[in-house]
């Protein structure tokens, strides 16, 4: 119990110390005007409350990565608390922060365009297309996979749910953001806070009572519980698991939507920062849920060995604690997480392809024939087993998280200022993604070779990226 409340604690002050640190290293300016004042359309661009700015970042960042990311994580025990903890304060979060204001800075422009005023205009175009695929295979795997569980739910056939959820998209991504998703997010906000409260409180409640036994981060548990470690070392393997919930590309190509909503620079911290601090929250809890329900971390990679998925024991784990009433809210929580990804994916890849091709999107029919071949696309993908696509998804959002970095780190060489709150969180998950790539199992998307040839590429990259940083963006 005591490492889980020491991390609560630490996030929350990590909001108030280094996030109110980096806004004003950044230099957030209250006098400046907004992309949502001064490129008013009533779709894209336009003033919304900061409140529902927060939810709806909330939302849009967080799909299933801190609740089955958090439990895939929880199998490599405790230490889990410390990526989790200080990933989602110093990179996190501050990925998530530089890029939103950065966005807000450029009139809201969409990551590519960021990335491609700060590393070069041929890079960008590579990465356009990747952050394209990320978001066509995050928008289409968060069809499927809700369906999946409100099947399960309801008993109904998972073609209706398709058809629904695929119309819910379609829509949202048209509308006007006040329309759909400022209007129904609140709302959904509400379901997931509940869940996260209702599965807190019962850590707590169980936990000073004794019923539950919490493993705590001590030099004994120091170390990796996962049952094939030798398989799934921490070094890759745990920062590339727990992405969502300590430092996740996605995120920023999320940013730019509310950067073009908000009417002050000032509420940067709190949507940006806080957002991703509330996730690191989410996280937390989960992983330590995991790992106290089943007795321990051990006990959670058994069952994990049994078939059990984050699913299975998400179920598991709410209806034991919440009862049956209790475990319909949260799961319905848990589908609200997906969906309220998806459809924020689908409406930035509208947003990211109309940029690309100057095309207005105040007249509905220009959004229409923008959204004609992605949801084509869409629709045939979802006949397709998306497994295989959805392995690579998560090495590619840890790319595309320390591209975003570079792209931070040289906006703040540019400026003049220390680039280095940006360029070493950048140095080390490029050191970490290219490990990966090298050790990681082949059905995980890597090459699966020997460790210490991951670890040696893993730095020459990392080093080689710093170095060509250095010398293009430092001493020019």
């Amino acid at each position: 119990m005591i490492t889980f409340l020491i991390s609560i604690t630490v996030l929350i002050a990590g909001y108030f110390t280094y996030g109110k640190f980096l806004d004003k290293f950044f230099g957030a300016d209250p006098r400046r005007k907004t992309p949502a004042i001064e490129l008013a359309d009533g779709v894209d661009y336009q003033v919304i409350k900061p409140w529902k700015i927060f939810i709806i970042q909330f939302l849009n960042i967080a799909g299933l990565g801190p609740i089955f990311g958090a439990i895939m994580g929880a199998a490599y025990g405790p230490i889990a608390y410390l990526w989790i903890v200080l990933g989602c304060i110093f990179m996190g979060a501050a990925h998530d922060y530089t890029a939103g204001m950065l966005s807000l800075r450029h009139r809201g422009a969409s990551l590519n365009e960021v990335i491609s005023r700060y590393l070069g205009a041929g890079f960008s175009k590579f990465l356009t297309f990747v952050i394209i695929v990320l978001l066509f295979a995050v928008g289409t795997s968060f069809i499927s996979g809700p369906a999946g569980l409100l099947q399960q739910m309801s008993g109904w056939n998972i073609k209706i749910w398709l058809t629904v959820i695929f119309i819910y998209y379609v829509i949202a991504t048209l509308l006007p953001i006040d329309k759909i998703i400022g209007a129904i997010y609140p709302y959904m906000g509400a379901i997931l806070l509940f869940m996260a409260v209702a599965i807190g409180g019962s850590l707590l409640i169980k936990g000073f009572s004794g019923e539950l036994t919490l493993t705590e981060l001590t030099p004994e548990t120091f170390r990796n519980y996962k049952s094939n470690a030798s398989e799934y070392m921490l070094i890759p393997m745990l920062f590339i698991v727990i992405s969502c919930g300590a430092i996740s590309g996605f995120h920023a190509t999320q940013s730019p939507l509310m950067a073009r909503c908000m009417s002050n620079e000032k509420y940067g911290r709190p949507i940006f920062y806080g957002a991703m601090i509330a996730e690191g929250i989410v996280t937390c809890i989960w992983a330590t849920a995991a790992m106290a329900y089943f007795g321990g971390p051990e006990q959670l990679n058994i069952m994990a060995d049994q078939g059990n998925t984050p699913a299975i024991i998400v179920n598991t784990i709410c209806e034991s604690w919440l009862g049956k009433a209790g475990a319909v809210i949260a799961i319905l929580g848990i589908v609200v997480c997906p969906i309220t990804s998806g459809d924020t994916a689908f409406r930035s890849l509208r947003l990211i392809l109309a940029d690309a091709f100057n095309f207005s999107q105040k007249p509905i029919k220009n959004r229409i024939l923008i959204c004609i071949p992605i949801f084509i696309i869409a629709f045939l993908s979802c006949t397709i087993d998306f497994s295989i696509i959805w392995t690579y998804v998560g090495i590619t959002n840890q790319l595309l998280a320390a591209t975003t970095l570079w792209a931070c780190a040289a906006y703040f060489a540019t400026a003049g200022k220390n680039h280095l709150v940006m360029s070493i969180p950048a140095t080390f998950i490029t050191y970490v993604s290219v490990c990966f790539l090298l050790v990681a199992p082949n059905v995980q998307g890597g090459l699966n070779l020997e460790p210490i040839i991951g670890y040696i590429g893993g730095g020459v990259a990392a080093l080689a990226c710093a170095g060509i940083f250095y010398a293009k963006k430092v001493r020019k």
